[in-house]
């Protein structure tokens, strides 16, 4: 094993302890995908090209693409759900609608 793939492997265990350590979402996806751009130097380092490739797109940009739509997805309809809420006229009886 060579020095690039030590310090390669190294780096790849503190990206995904950060992964795993940061608390909100966003910034977590934020991590992910430079955690996969470190995974793509791994699989290049091991001298896997295609795989790297393939950890590139995959890991830095759909996914990190796809987790951040679906949380401003869940965010609007959030949203939606607190206006609808506060525009609800209270019955007064304690009872469902």
């Amino acid at each position: 094993m060579t020095l690039l793939q030590i310090v390669t492997l190294v780096l790849v265990l503190i990206a995904g302890t950060a992964v795993v350590l940061t608390p909100l979402p966003v910034r977590q996806t934020l991590v992910l995908a430079l955690y996969g751009f470190g995974l793509t130097v791994l699989f290049f380092s091991f001298q896997a090209p295609d795989v790297a490739l393939s950890e590139i797109v995959v890991s830095g940009v759909a996914l990190p693409l796809i987790i951040l739509c679906a949380l401003r997805r869940l965010a609007d309809e959030r949203a939606d759900h607190d206006r609808r809420q506060r525009t609800r006229p209270d019955r007064g009886d304690g009872g469902d609608p």
